[in-house]
């Protein structure tokens, strides 16, 4: 060191350009070292040394990097990692007030005392350095440096009121993570930096807080470091720390060497405090704020002279006590506790017989327990490390590699990673090492390159976890107040400046769900500004759509394709409701009114198209009196009206009256008054509808599937809803009103009071077994009585047809076709038939017992049967008697019973029946036998034995 060489101590707070100005000193040699307190910062400081100068005179000295090329001038290291011996024309420490941190404190404070540049010394650092500097170095010169900012106390406020470029300072993991998902919620999210983070890991986060991709930054003490940020605000979580030992709280020259990074240079900065730590003293804060703190008075010293002999005098070393006043006995570091871990084992003393194995044992306890494991478990990776270099003088690769594969691996979440990146960092730091390992540049390429692939997946995971890019990015271009790019392609998905944020469906914007809270709210405000232009583009198509778009649910709801646009609600008239549109406010009026109307007009055409017949009806001034009167209710009915419910009235309409009403469609059933255009699917549909809207339902009953004869009786379901979907309930199932009164047409042929058979052609209407249309007829009113008799065999079906009908008999034209003997031949015949036909008896079998069929006789049972079951009165003969009209849907007489009153049933004049007999219909004109009929063949031979 030349005599000449000037030692200086560059103090002040933060936000002083203190390391700039040691950097251009540097410079200014032809050779230089700067010591700094983290991995982080000397990366910083590296690549700015590197973007002035080059990276061939340039070396990087860490505990887990080592660049360092042929032609290197300037070392930018660790305090711990500083080469001694080199001759440096410059040399530098930073944070040099670290000297009284009580667990590195004894290495900043050996850096004080004995690190010195052949020309020039700085020791950069706080002015509370000043009193012990000038104590030990009395020649030192002093260079005070003041803030080029103001720092101002801003008090307690919410993380969810805190500005943008704002770091919060939290002091565990679990606390940083707290945080930060705090901040995606509400703010998009943040940029998370910790000291255990690897540094490309740390730059990749420092980067997009940088960049403005993230307002906010979440971050542990390690910013108060000479981390150069763009901050405007800092804000603290909490006002203690634990530091290894015990929580304690922290001392206002802390709190100020963190809130320092507030303010970046001529830029002004403030701090303060989250809602859940306490309010700062208003005397620290006056402190921080004047830069003026309590004078250190005691410094951390370890000796640095050791003792190499043994392991005990290394110890005793180590234990020295300063002599100096000034200096405080450092507590036990992780390096020493290691030592006294390792020199317990008897292997390990035996192995520690000289000095040089001594040193190797020293150097093996410098490790650091990047893992944070307990100390017992460190001291056990520490003595293998130390037999394979004491036995082979290296690592061996194959363990080297065993253990780097295993960490070599970027699944995983965060804490994972995290574990990780502190495993490889053993690993590096022992490839560092200069002849710990066989192949040192290979091992540090291979150890570098785990590290930088766990430090990238990290720093995804981060990203994943911590960050919405999407809010982040509309929040930013909110505050630029500019125009936001809204894009929605043909599924409706909505993307915001390329970012997806939600569905438009119909005129409603549904956001991605996944946003919760305050990042809902900022979302949905962004998304809907950026879509006002599409809501106007859409209404314009919706209004020019064909009403083949657009149609209504069985609920009401009013559809656009697949997308919901509006709801009917009720109205002054049942034919007329009301539109209610599903449209964002923020669409605006003109859009909203623009669906109504599409939606209205839309509603009233289809109204008039599907109950064309009962609006004519309704609007006919040429009805008059008592048939107006009856149109009225049918109207307020939609179209279907119970007969019992108007029978008075039906019996006051004369024949012009009703032949007025039936010129619109109206027929006068017997047990139901409709217009059968209205029991057609569409218009069915719409009555429900329109009905339920009428009778102010909370659930509209739905049609049943069209083309449905019978549906089940559901007891549960009102009879007035079967009949307004076109059904009357009777038994088990409900039949449908229109074929039901082509039923009623055929039971008025039949004695009801004598009783009769159910015909194929009966069953054929209903599309029911015997067994089901039974339960009908019960429903309806009528007694039904279950009989057996013997079935007669095919082949005296076919015997009896060619007894009694000759060949020749029947004409072509009255030969039923093959369907129509189908369709009117039982089923139970016809399986009898068809099993007769294939199955063959063995010859010595037993004779088989004799088939029967199952029949049912019907008897009117009175009006107590039907109005249980829901059904109506007895079936009348004549209109004039309060009955249905004989005729057909056509308004024509049913064929068979001619319209002439068949009177009570009873025998008629000028005939004994004799005992009464239960056939399928009354005696009438024999007609020649089709022998290609068997179900006609099988009657006529029942006929013939009986």
């Amino acid at each position: 060191m030349d005599m000449n060489a000037r030692i200086a101590a560059v103090l002040g707070p933060t936000n002083t350009g203190k390391t700039t100005y040691a950097i251009e000193r540097m410079l200014s040699y032809r050779s230089g070292l700067i010591g700094l307190p983290l991995r982080l910062l000397a990366r910083e400081v590296y690549d700015r040394v590197v973007d002035l100068r080059g990276p061939s005179v340039v070396a990087l000295v860490t505990g887990e990097e080592r660049i360092v090329p042929p032609r290197a001038k300037y070392w930018i290291c660790t305090v711990e990692a500083m080469p001694e011996g080199m001759g440096a024309d410059f040399v530098a420490v930073d944070e040099i007030q670290l000297c009284a941190d009580p667990e590195r404190g004894h290495v900043f404070t050996d850096r004080l005392m004995r690190m010195r540049g052949t020309h020039e010394t700085l020791f950069l650092g706080s002015d509370t350095m000043r009193g012990p500097i000038r104590e030990l170095i009395p020649e030192a010169e002093y260079v005070q440096r003041d803030r080029m900012s103001q720092l101002a106390y801003s008090g307690s406020k919410k993380i969810s009121r805190l500005q943008p470029r704002t770091a919060i300072v939290g002091f565990s993991v679990d606390n940083v993570y707290a945080i930060a998902e705090l901040l995606k919620r509400q703010k998009g999210g943040a940029a998370v930096v910790m000291g255990a983070l690897s540094p490309r890991t740390r730059n990749a986060q420092v980067e997009m807080y940088q960049n403005r991709e993230v307002d906010y930054l979440v971050a542990t003490d390690a910013i108060g470091m000479g981390l150069n940020l763009d901050i405007d605000h800092v804000a603290f979580s909490s006002l203690t720390k634990y530091d290894g030992h015990r929580m304690r709280p922290l001392q206002p020259n802390e709190l100020a060497q963190i809130a320092g990074r507030a303010g970046r240079g001529m830029s002004d900065g403030t701090f303060g405090v989250t809602g859940d730590a306490g309010q700062i003293p208003d005397d620290w804060a006056e402190a921080i704020c004047n830069h003026q703190f309590t004078p250190l008075k005691k410094l951390n010293w370890r000796n640095s002279k050791l003792q190499f002999g043994s392991i005990d005098a290394l110890e005793r070393s180590l234990d020295m006590a300063p002599n100096d006043a000034l200096f405080l006995k450092a507590r036990e570091a992780d390096d020493l506790r290691a030592l006294r871990n390792l020199a317990s084992e008897a292997e390990i003393r035996a192995r520690a017989s000289d000095g040089q194995s001594v040193q190797l044992l020293w150097n093996v306890c410098r490790i650091p327990d990047f893992r944070g494991i307990s100390p017992n478990e460190h001291a056990g990776l520490l003595q293998v490390i130390f037999q394979h270099l004491h036995e082979k003088g290296h690592v061996p690769d194959d363990f080297l590699a065993r253990q780097v594969n295993r960490i070599d691996r970027t699944d995983g979440d965060i804490d994972t990673l995290s574990k990780r990146l502190a495993y490889i960092r053993t690993w590096t730091y022992v490839a560092q090492r200069n002849g710990w390992v066989k192949d040192q540049d290979y091992w540090r390429d291979a150890t570098r390159t785990v590290e930088d692939s766990l430090s990238d997946a990290l720093h995804t995971r981060l990203t994943q976890r911590f960050v919405d890019r999407r809010t982040s990015v509309l929040l930013r271009r909110l505050k630029q107040k500019e125009a936001l790019l809204a894009e929605v392609n043909d599924q409706g998905e909505v993307t915001v400046e390329g970012e997806f944020v939600g569905r438009l469906e119909g005129f409603r914007f549904r956001q991605d769900k996944d946003a919760t809270g305050q990042e809902a709210k900022t979302l949905r405000q962004a998304s809907l500004q950026a879509l006002t232009p599409h809501f106007h583009l859409r209404a314009d198509r919706f209004y020019n759509a064909p009403d083949s778009e657009i149609d209504f649910t069985e609920q009401g709801g009013l559809m656009w394709g697949d997308q919901a646009v509006g709801k009917l609600a009720k109205g002054d008239d049942p034919l007329k409701p009301r539109v209610v549109v599903f449209v964002d406010d923020e669409a605006g009026a003109d859009v909203a009114q623009k669906v109504e109307r599409r939606l209205q007009h839309f509603m009233d055409r289809k109204i008039a198209a599907q109950f064309e017949p009962l609006i004519k009806m309704r609007d006919d001034e040429a009805l008059t009196g008592l048939s107006r009167g009856f149109a009225f209710q049918l109207v307020e009915s939609m179209g279907i009206v119970q007969r019992s419910d108007v029978a008075d009235d039906v019996k006051a309409l004369d024949q012009d009256s009703r032949g007025a009403l039936r010129k619109h469609g109206v027929r006068f059933g017997q047990y139901t008054i409709f217009m059968p255009l209205l029991l057609k699917p569409a218009p069915t549909r719409l009555r429900l509808v329109l009905w339920s809207l009428a009778n102010d339902l909370q659930e509209f009953p739905e049609a049943p599937p069209p083309g449905l004869v019978t549906v089940p009786n559901v007891e549960a379901v009102p009879a007035r809803h079967y009949s307004l979907a076109g059904y009357r309930k009777a038994g088990t199932r409900a039949i449908r009103i229109d074929m039901l009164e082509r039923l009623a047409d055929m039971l008025r042929t039949e004695d009801s009071r004598a009783g009769f058979e159910g015909k194929a052609d009966m069953l054929s209407i209903t599309g029911m077994t015997l067994e089901q249309f039974a339960d009908l007829m019960g429903g309806l009113g009528y007694k039904a009585e279950k009989g057996e008799r013997p079935k007669v065999k095919p082949s005296a079906v076919v015997e009896a047809a060619a007894e009694v009908a000759p060949a020749d008999s029947t004409s072509e034209a009255e030969t039923p076709s093959e369907s129509e003997t189908t369709a009117e031949t039982p089923a139970e015949t016809l399986v009898a038939e068809g099993e007769a036909e294939t199955s063959e008896a063995p010859a010595e079998s037993a004779a088989p017992e004799p088939e029967v069929e199952v029949f049912y006789t019907f008897t009117w049972g009175g009006n107590r049967g039907g109005q249980r079951r829901g059904g109506g009165g007895k079936p009348q003969r004549n209109a004039r008697d309060g009955g249905g009209e004989n005729r057909n849907e056509r308004g024509d007489r049913p064929r068979g019973g001619k319209g002439k009153p068949r009177g009570k049933g009873g025998p008629k004049p000028g005939g004994d029946r004799g005992a009464k007999t239960f056939q399928a219909r009354p005696p009438k004109r024999e007609k020649p036998i089709d022998p290609d009929n068997p179900f006609a063949a099988a009657l006529m031979g029942l006929k013939d034995k009986t």
